[in-house]
């Protein structure tokens, strides 16, 4: 097997493009993952699906013209017969842990969608697998490469509206009864899947990471939040005296903007989560005032042309497997807070690149797919 890998690796670095499969087709794959790889030609083929749904996989083969079709039970299979260099994990969140440590034990690089998975633990397990068999993991933080984000950590880093001070965010919307996001045992809840921007966001643009937090969640009467918290507010404790508090909600109206306060200005995001609407961003200097609108772009294939550079260049991906632990330790802390009601300080972080300008891509939106077996998770 060893030498395997070490032929997988040589081959991949004389190639000019990477091979993907795509592991689950549910809808972030089928809307967003499955699309992005025509503006990802460059350095990147999709080469095969795995799902557990026949349907989806002759629909989407055919599609997307792959011939190289697979079910879970046939996962390593499908990496050698198909020559795969790297696999996009767009499982359900408590599937990430194994088919990252499965292809790892492939030889394949593993570009997996957030969170990393639901526990310290298993982050831990899959980056040691990662560094043990050599191969290289990203966690999918499709804003690292965002130009609107990245427009507001260079404001923020730039001085200009002094020193940033306090970050504050609103994430929400209304989920329908009976979808993944509410499920516990698959790794559903509000911190998990929403929450989750909102903290790596404060972390972004701190530039540093909490050392206490502190939570409350609250749910409403309603069947479909039986398993799980409907809203989250939290507040976490950075170094230098700063704060950043958010809330995010499965019951609430649509929402996602975050703002960062300084000592002569802020900076406000619209949109500032989203992948499928334009990205505002305002910024208030001194009392001057700017609004560059971002148009909607493609955020999926730059993680795609990042990573397949990583791979062909050697480089370890921003943001890495580590990133994707510390935002789990972090949500693990804020739901013991809200279960003991007190604050929890947290232990010393992995040291961790943060996102820079160098990273910014800008591709052109795709085409909106038409879904096969899924729902869209709102209820808007």
């Amino acid at each position: 097997m060893g030498a395997r890998h070490r032929d997988k690796k040589r081959s991949a670095r004389r190639r000019d493009r990477i091979r993907y499969a795509v592991v689950g087709l549910g809808h972030i794959a089928q809307n967003a993952v499955l699309p992005a790889f025509a503006n990802a030609a460059r350095n990147s083929e999709l080469v095969a699906l795995i799902s557990h749904d026949s349907t989806k996989l002759r629909a989407f083969g055919r599609q997307y013209k792959i011939p190289q079709l697979y079910s879970y039970p046939e996962f390593e299979v499908c990496l050698e017969r198909a020559e795969v260099d790297a696999v996009y994990i767009a499982l359900p969140n408590d599937m990430h842990a194994e088919y990252t440590i499965r292809a790892a034990k492939a030889g394949v690089h593993v570009l997996c969608e957030k969170p990393l998975a639901v526990t310290a633990l298993q982050c831990r397990r899959m980056i040691a697998a990662c560094r043990r068999e050599r191969v290289k993991l990203m966690t999918a933080y499709r804003l690292h490469f965002d130009p609107a984000n990245l427009e507001a950590i260079e404001f923020v880093q730039s001085g200009l509206m002094g020193e940033a001070r306090a970050f504050n965010s609103l994430f929400s919307f209304q989920v329908k009864e009976g979808n993944i996001r509410v499920k516990p045992e698959k790794g559903g809840g509000t911190l998990y899947d929403i929450g989750i921007y909102c903290i790596n966001a404060a972390r972004y643009l701190f530039r540093a990471e909490p050392t206490e937090v502190f939570a409350f969640t609250a749910s409403d009467r309603e069947k479909r939040f039986r398993g799980i918290e409907e809203m989250t507010s939290a507040v976490l404790r950075f170094p230098g005296e700063r704060l950043a508090t958010f809330t995010c909600s499965f019951g609430a109206a649509d929402e996602s903007r975050y703002e960062v306060l300084g000592t002569r200005g802020e900076i406000r995001l619209s949109n500032a989560y989203e992948y499928e609407m334009p990205i505002e961003v305002e910024m208030i200097e001194e009392g001057q005032h700017k609004i560059h609108a971002h148009k909607k772009r493609d955020q999926f294939a730059p993680e795609l042309l990042y990573f397949s550079d990583c791979i062909l260049k050697n480089r370890e991906p921003e943001p890495s497997g580590e990133e994707g632990l510390i935002d789990v330790q972090v949500i693990e802390a804020l739901y013991e807070s809200a279960r003991r009601r007190v604050p929890v300080k947290l232990k010393k972080m992995p040291r961790v690149r943060h996102p820079q300008p160098s990273q910014r891509f800008a591709c052109p939106p795709v085409k909106t797919p038409k879904l096969l077996h899924v729902e869209a998770p709102t209820e808007g």
